[in-house]
């Protein structure tokens, strides 16, 4: 074989044969193109890597793009190609060099198609990490693993189904590939109640991933699939994977990979799936664990309502009661009350229900911060606290001057956890510091190459074990609730609450938070639902 590449040495013709049995049995592919990026010559390696017809190369149209002339060097950097040949696709890293004169090119390549995928492999599961621990949807998190996953293999779909508490429910919560159909799980059951073979249930019944080959003849020809054959058809696949979902040894979910035609699951395609199937559980479960805090937060918050209506509001209201009952006594007795203490009775009860005003204003603004979240943590934090003054007669003081414009970038979620840890240390003030002011400071402090947002609440209270009796520092504060939400609430985004007493008289609480750079067996009787 002539190759441009060996002639264009001017080598001796015995160095030349020797060099013509290295390109005959060169592993890499070899070979000379036109301007066009037509074949002129390939050695016995390019034509087995392109699936060309030995003795039928000229002519025939390569992988590699037509060379320009005027812009490529003579020898250019590695580059890769994707091959698309028949019943398979490779890709390819080539070299091009020029060979003077003769306006052909040799270009140098190799097969790096299961390399390059190892590599899209990992960063798709490094991505999917990434998104288990930032997105705050699991709907969002599991629409782009399934994305990802068929993307990174070039799959034909990829579903991603998860389990309801009782286990005998399953919802479609990421897809690729195939279209969405609001009846795709009645139509799924139909064609089980009609004996069609669920290879997803039965990997989510035994725990272990189902492969099956030819997967898409069989439920085209088996009239059991006929509710879902047409969703099905398209796009066209072959082989077919279900990998279950557990997290903490149970299952919330399943996995399901959609083969294009030519290809295999093999061990490696496998590894892939229990990978990402893997980072969809921690998803499911991260998300099951968050709604379960969620759950105790709600019903400590109504205990915490119900405290502080009794404490105040509650008792408030009876005071009026019993003074408006004294009335009422007293004319019965045939006493008509002296204008004085009618007069007396009427301020005392305008007192009172001004105060009770005060105290339910209050609990609305702690209770509803996130339409003034919505315009600013330090408006809502100033609203508190403005609210806290007109109940309780504290002086206040709200310093957010360092923070500036950095916390209109901030995720509205993180923005409402700091309102809530900061109104729960104010409510804490309120209650156990016997203060007579108070200051909350927010500021964006440099840490590293990162920054954290800062929040404190001061007093000049009786400090953490004050005569009150109550320990403020312990679980203890605020009937056992307080402090332990505040922690958690910070906990969700890598924070941390800390309190002080200060050395000239009273107590701080600190809320520091990381701000991210871009400011978590039988077989089961399915039932289906949407």
């Amino acid at each position: 074989m002539d190759l441009a590449a060996r002639t264009a040495t001017g080598r001796s013709p015995e160095s030349s044969d020797s060099s013509g049995e290295v390109v005959e049995h060169a592993p890499d592919g070899l070979a000379v193109i036109d301007a066009d990026g037509r074949f002129l010559e390939a050695n016995p390696a390019a034509v087995l890597l392109c699936g060309l017809v030995p003795g039928a190369v000229a002519g025939t149209r390569s992988p590699f793009p037509p060379p320009a002339a005027a812009t490529t060097s003579r020898r250019a950097g590695d580059q890769t190609v994707e091959w698309a040949a028949p019943g398979s696709r490779r890709e390819f890293s080539y070299v091009l060099q020029e060979v003077p004169g003769r306006g052909r090119w040799v270009v140098s390549f190799r097969d790096v198609t299961v390399s390059r995928l190892q590599q899209r492999r990992l960063a798709a599961i490094a991505k999917a990490a990434s998104s288990v621990a930032s997105k705050r949807s699991l709907t969002g998190t599991l629409e782009a693993l399934a994305q990802e996953v068929a993307r990174t293999d070039s799959l034909a779909g990829v579903q991603i189904l998860t389990a309801n508490s009782a286990g005998d429910r399953l919802h479609v919560m990421g897809a690729a590939g195939f279209g969405r159909a609001a009846d795709f799980f009645e139509k799924l059951m139909e064609c089980r109640a009609r004996g069609a073979r669920l290879l997803m249930l039965e990997a989510l019944d035994e725990r272990e991933p189902v492969v099956m080959a030819n997967r898409y003849a069989a439920v085209m020809q088996d009239p059991a699939w006929a509710p879902l054959r047409e969703h099905l058809r398209h796009p066209r696949w072959d082989w077919f994977a279900s990998v279950p979902l557990l997290a903490r040894g149970e299952r919330v979910g399943i996995l399901n990979a959609f083969f294009a035609p030519g290809q295999t699951v093999g061990e490696t395609e496998l590894e892939f799936l229990l990978a990402m199937a893997e980072q969809a559980a921690m998803a499911v479960d991260h998300a099951s664990l968050l709604e379960r805090e969620r759950d105790v937060a709600r019903r400590e918050e109504r205990q915490k309502l119900a405290r502080d209506l009794h404490d105040s509001v509650v008792q408030q209201v009876f005071s009026m009661m019993m003074q408006a009952k004294s009335l009422g006594v007293l004319v019965r007795r045939g006493l008509p009350p002296a204008p004085e203490t009618v007069a007396q009775v009427a301020d005392d009860l305008s007192s009172t229900a001004e105060d009770v005003l005060a105290d339910l204003r209050g609990m609305v603004v702690e209770l509803r911060p996130g339409t003034t979240v919505q315009h600013g943590l330090a408006a809502a934090l100033r609203s508190l606290l403005d609210t806290t003054a007109a109940r309780t007669g504290l002086q206040v003081e709200l310093d957010a001057d360092d923070a500036g414009g950095e916390l209109a970038g901030l995720d509205g979620d993180l923005l409402e956890d700091v309102y809530r840890i900061v109104a729960e240390a104010v409510h804490n003030s309120v209650k156990h510091a016997a203060a007579g002011s108070l200051s909350v400071r927010l500021a964006m402090t440099a840490h590293g190459r990162r920054r954290r947002l800062v929040a404190e609440v001061s007093d000049d209270g009786r400090g953490l074990h004050g005569d009150g009796g109550e320990d403020r520092a312990g679980t203890s504060a605020s009937g056992g609730f307080g402090m332990t939400v505040m922690c958690e609430r910070a906990a969700r985004w890598g924070g941390t609450v800390r309190v002080h007493e200060v050395p000239t008289g009273g107590t701080r609480v600190r809320l520091t938070l990381p701000v991210p750079s871009a400011v978590p067996t039988p077989t089961t009787h399915w039932t289906a639902t949407t």
